[in-house]
């Protein structure tokens, strides 16, 4: 009696919402396409790889190009902190949040997924796109509005704020560098911190004392 009664009160297994479904085919995905690279990987890996239907997987994501961009897509939000409302902080202490200064957890995997992109784009040219659709315009059009509201609360010069954040994307990720084709490495925890700050300074304050900058502005006669 005691062990029917057991059956009865355990009931059929909650389902898992989409939500937490999705982040969990995401996750499996994206160590599928690192660990056996795209090409290699085929929806009944990740399928087997989340415990879960291929009937579910495609119910959740269209397809193999589709899992790509929702991979590129959760990567690119802990690339950079956005969008935010801390319009009271001093703009340094902003972009440095911005930038993710102080975190690093998220830097290898997004560093793999673009050794990924570099390696198999030749016979994937989709995978270029999908990097750029869903992860670099995304981020950079987040960091331009941004951008643009600072400058509209008079806390920046006028100009394209678009081209801006392109060249302060440009000016942090490029320490990301290439040895060959595919190696790609991040400076030490220290050396990106004090590189993402660098970047920072220069982006607000350039380079030459105030009063310089104040002379090279200044009309010839």
């Amino acid at each position: 009696m005691m062990l029917e009664a057991k059956a009865r009160t355990r009931g059929r297994p909650k389902c898992m919402p989409d939500d937490a479904q999705c982040r969990m085919i995401v996750n499996g995905a994206r160590r599928l396409f690192v660990q056996k690279g795209y090409g290699a990987t085929t929806t009944d890996d990740i399928a087997a790889e989340c415990r879960i239907s291929k009937q579910t997987l495609y119910r959740l994501f269209p397809g193999k190009s589709a899992l790509f961009a929702a991979v590129v897509a959760a990567l690119s939000q802990k690339c950079l902190d956005l969008p935010r409302d801390d319009d009271d902080l001093p703009l340094a202490d902003s972009l440095a949040g911005i930038f993710m200064v102080d975190s690093e957890e998220e830097e290898q995997k997004r560093v793999e997924i673009l050794r990924l992109v570099i390696v198999e784009g030749r016979n994937f040219p989709e995978l270029s796109d999908i990097l750029k659709r869903h992860g670099l315009e995304v981020k950079r059009a987040e960091l331009a509005d941004w951008l643009k509201r600072q400058c509209t609360r008079g806390r920046l010069k006028p100009g394209d704020m678009t081209a801006r954040a392109q060249l302060l994307i440009d000016m942090v990720f490029g320490a990301v560098t290439m040895r060959n084709i595919g190696d790609l490495e991040w400076p030490g925890a220290e050396q990106r911190r004090a590189h993402i700050h660098n970047c920072i300074e220069v982006f607000l304050h350039g380079v030459c004392p105030e009063n310089k900058r104040a002379r090279m502005r200044r009309p010839s006669s």
